[in-house]
């Protein structure tokens, strides 16, 4: 890897397109470099766990509302929709639109935590849309997906978008659009004006995330992927785009990131921050090889609650009784206190009537209900009759989070044997007797005690169908999916998963 620094410069300055992060982007999406087994592998396992998650959620209401918008735009050889019949197909950008919903929804696909937040597995639906439609094989999908997973997870590594109260969408647009550009095999030039509007159309706010917290959580990774099919189109046709979108005098670093000051001591003339970013990008010939350093969900919540909720399960094991507790203090990251902990100072977190968005973001919540319950269920574990439980509610209200500096240290590691999204957990009972104990990594994690593999993504996909599509179903997707790397040109179509006739639940009319 070659890390880039990446900074604000004047418009004076000129600076040439090869020094631009766009086209260093475009440069690796370009570069033909084979994409590693263990890679493959992996990225298989990413489809089988869409698949999973998004028919789990295939009739909530915001996947029933972005598959309604969808049904409006029938194409003829386009992409297919999670649900329906595979003969029948959509136009690309809205067929990522409804399954770029379905796969957010429960918040249980993959991750990745660095300087900023990531659900990478966002990239497949939008790149997995333009194969569909473009007639591309397996090989084609796994090489573009490789490229997705390393430009988001690259830029995460390096660009926080979080302290700025940006949302995580703005580096998925330039990585979906980038994987595209693999996909088709674009020419660097045109997968260079591809990523600058994907990434100018894609900067949002982090009020999606605070707060009463709304179904737009789920629909704005697939609003992203929507305009990086977009953006690849417009450039494919000779459009251009706002450019340098990261270096320029006006750009997304200077007004949104850390780049600019608008006037200097005297108040006089515009400041350029010497503040940069330090990117990381694989050089040429290098392997593809960010999505190992990814992980799942096994339980459908937030990631940085998923070790705290696998802690739970354990601490539970020494409390017969709930109502014996006096307090819970979470000691964690800088990240977790104030994104999902007490320091976020969001009242909804702790409102038993607040939505289910919100309570996936209140570790307080989530934390609660696992030391009750010892399990987690996508819709069992929220439903209101549970979050209104007054036993919950009272211990939910005696727990809270504090940042402690060696688990932020810890979260930040670039030791991947170091790194740690967990927390310790301080339960003080009223007889005066203290419980501790700590867990860094969830159990599935690639570190954790039962790290996931192939049998069980097999086995989560199996889990969250069960009941929704038929069992020959299932066995056809996941023998179509596991021999991706020989799936023909134009047979992508077989990575649909369709329910029964009559499955599907119609949306309310809008105006598409």
């Amino acid at each position: 890897m070659k890390l880039h620094d990446v900074k604000v410069h004047p418009s004076k300055a000129l600076l040439k397109r090869e020094d631009q992060l766009a086209w260093k982007i475009a440069g690796v999406a370009t570069d033909r470099v084979p994409v590693e087994k263990d890679v493959a592998a992996m990225i298989i396992n990413r489809i089988i766990d869409n698949a999973s998650v998004a028919i789990a959620a295939i009739n909530r209401r915001p996947v029933v509302s972005a598959r309604a918008m969808s049904l409006g735009h029938p194409r003829k050889g386009g992409a297919t929709i999670f649900g329906m019949p595979a003969g029948k197909t959509f136009s690309p950008e809205w067929a990522a639109w409804a399954n770029g919903t379905a796969v957010r929804e429960l918040d249980m696909h993959d991750t990745f935590l660095a300087a900023d937040y990531s659900h990478p597995g966002d990239n497949i639906p939008p790149i997995l849309a333009v194969a569909q439609t473009m007639g591309k094989s397996g090989k084609d999908l796994i090489r573009g997906l490789a490229t997705g997973y390393e430009i988001q997870i690259d830029l995460v590594r390096a660009i926080c978008l979080h302290e700025h109260r940006v949302d995580h969408i703005a580096h998925l647009g330039p990585s979906a659009a980038a994987g595209i550009g693999t996909l088709l095999g674009l020419k660097q030039e045109v997968i260079f004006q591809a990523v600058q509007q994907a990434l100018h159309t894609t900067i949002s706010f982090r009020q999606s995330r605070k707060g009463e917290i709304s179904s737009w959580k789920a629909f704005a990774p697939a609003h992203a992927g929507k305009l990086a099919i977009e953006a690849a189109d417009r450039a494919m046709r000779g459009e251009g785009a706002p450019s340098p979108i990261y270096e320029g005098e006006d750009s997304v670093i200077a007004w949104v990131l850390s780049g600019r000051t608008q006037a200097d001591s005297k108040g006089r003339n515009t400041v350029y921050d010497p503040t940069y970013y330090s990117v990381p990008l694989p050089e040429a010939g290098e392997a593809k090889r960010a999505i190992l350093s990814s992980f799942t969900k096994e339980h459908s919540a937030e990631y940085q609650s998923q070790a705290l909720i696998d802690l739970a399960f354990r601490m539970r094991e020494s409390i017969p009784d709930t109502d014996a507790i006096e307090k819970i203090v979470i000691h964690t990251s800088h990240h977790t206190h104030y994104v999902i902990g007490t320091g976020a100072n969001d009242p909804q977190k702790m409102d038993p009537k607040a939505s289910r968005e919100t309570l996936d973001h209140s570790i307080m919540y989530i934390f609660a209900v696992a030391l009750q319950d010892g399990r987690w269920h996508h819709v069992d574990s929220y439903a209101p009759k549970r979050a209104g439980r007054a036993d919950t509610v009272r211990l939910w209200h005696k727990i809270e989070t504090t940042e402690d500096p060696e688990w932020t240290r810890r979260y930040h590691s670039r030791d991947p044997q170091e790194l740690s999204f967990g927390g310790r957990v301080e339960i003080t009972l009223k007889d005066g007797q203290v419980l501790v104990d700590e867990l860094g990594v969830a159990n599935a994690h690639p570190n954790g005690a039962r790290p996931f593999g192939r049998e069980d993504y097999i086995g989560k996909f199996r889990l969250l169908t069960d009941g929704i599509i038929a069992a020959k179903e299932a066995d056809r997707f996941l023998e179509a999916v596991q021999n991706l790397a020989k799936l023909p040109a134009g047979e992508l179509g077989a990575l649909n998963v369709a329910l029964p006739k009559g499955g599907l639940l119609d949306g309310k009319p809008g105006i598409f």
